[in-house]
């Protein structure tokens, strides 16, 4: 796996607190969710796990939505949708970070999925995900990385225990699923960014997937009026 990139890591830098157009932590509905969500936690540590529980959950895991516009990471717009794959969740998680005032940033892996469905690798042309998002919080002196991308329910379906995170060790994604058999391998680092860098990941998806596979997907998603395109929850589960 290729070394991961240096990045500032000054907690108090204002790109990791700030609302952007995508982390649209200003927004009333991400502010009010976050105060909710945290309500009754008496420090950042116990804030940051109850937004990753109920990101994790409440917005359903779905690769087929719309991906080629800002508006389409937007954290108030996958809220109100209730439905994202992993880049898309990961904003929302770092914009409920930002509103309760937690330094949060995306960060940016490529993963290779051993146990996606058949329909999934078929429609990519590989197992290989590129720039599989996630978030980070500063807590604890210390930045922690939280993937909020697979729901519990669906982690269930795919025989892997849902991922938890408890605010000191970094959540990433499992190497095994409960029958032990290989889940996720994370073959390459892209650093962190204040904001979801989306022409660069539509780029490394066109030199992955293949710009002409880029092209009919988003005229499929034209088509369907920005609904899925897909229905992943029906898919076969590789095992």
């Amino acid at each position: 796996m290729s070394a991961r990139p240096e990045a500032p890591a000054d907690p108090a830098d204002a790109a990791w607190r700030a609302p952007t157009a995508i982390i649209d932590s200003d927004h009333p509905e991400v502010r009010r969710l976050a105060v909710e969500t945290a309500a009754d936690a008496a420090t950042d540590t116990e804030r940051a796990i109850r937004i990753f529980l109920w990101a994790r959950d409440a917005v359903r895991y779905d690769p087929y939505g719309p991906f080629y516009r800002p508006e389409h990471y937007r954290a108030s717009n996958v809220m109100a949708a209730g439905r994202g794959f992993c880049i898309n969740k990961a904003a929302l998680l770092c914009a409920l970070g930002r509103a309760l005032g937690i330094p949060s940033r995306l960060g940016f892996a490529t993963v290779r999925n051993h146990l996606a469905t058949r329909q999934l690798i078929d429609f990519l042309g590989t197992d290989l995900f590129v720039f599989h998002g996630y978030a980070e919080f500063f807590l604890n002196s210390k930045w922690v990385k939280a993937t909020p991308a697979f729901n519990a329910a669906l982690c269930r379906r795919h025989g892997v225990a849902p991922l938890e995170f408890n605010g000191v060790d970094d959540a990433v994604f499992q190497a095994f699923n409960e029958q032990r058999r290989r889940f996720m391998t994370y073959v390459a680092y892209h650093g962190v960014y204040a904001d979801a860098p989306v022409e660069e990941i539509l780029e490394a998806w066109r030199r992955t997937y293949g710009a002409d596979r880029i092209a009919a997907w988003i005229s499929e998603l034209e088509r369907s009026g920005g609904q899925s395109i897909r229905r992943f929850s029906e898919e076969t589960v590789i095992r």
